[in-house]
C-alpha cells in the first residue's frame, strides 16, 4: 500500500518497484481501466488477473490514474504523459523508457 492506495503485483517493494520493473527509476503504479485496480505493471496485472486488460481511453485522460511510488500522490494520466519523467509534486525521477509501453495502458496514436 503506498499512501492509502492499494498496489498489486508480485513482490513489489515500499515504491512499486516488481518483479518484471526494478530499476531505481520504475516507481509509478498505474490503475488500469477494465478493473480500477492499481498495479505495478501491465505483467503483474497480466499475472494476477483473469481478465483482458483494458487501455484508458483518450477522452479519460484527465482521470488520476498514475500513482508516484515516491510520494504516494496519484496525477492525471495526461499530467504524467506530460511530465517530462519528473513527479510533478515530490519531483523524482521516472523511468524515461516507460514510454515505450504507453500503449499498453493508454489508447495512443502516433501522429
Amino acid at each position: 500500500m503506498i499512501g492509502h492506495t492499494s498496489v498489486y503485483g508480485v513482490r513489489i517493494d515500499d515504491e512499486t518497484r516488481c518483479a518484471h520493473y526494478h530499476s531505481t527509476f520504475d516507481r509509478i503504479a498505474i490503475q488500469f481501466y477494465c478493473c480500477r485496480r492499481f498495479y505495478a505493471c501491465f505483467d503483474c496485472h497480466k499475472h494476477m488477473c483473469d481478465h483482458s486488460h483494458q487501455v484508458w481511453p483518450q477522452d479519460k485522460f484527465d482521470y488520476h490514474a498514475v500513482l508516484c511510488g515516491s510520494c504516494g500522490k496519484k496525477m492525471s494520466i495526461h499530467e504524467y504523459l506530460h511530465s517530462d519523467f519528473l513527479c510533478p509534486h515530490c519531483h523524482v525521477s521516472f523511468n524515461p523508457g516507460c514510454r515505450f509501453h504507453y500503449p499498453l495502458y493508454f489508447e495512443w496514436t502516433t501522429n
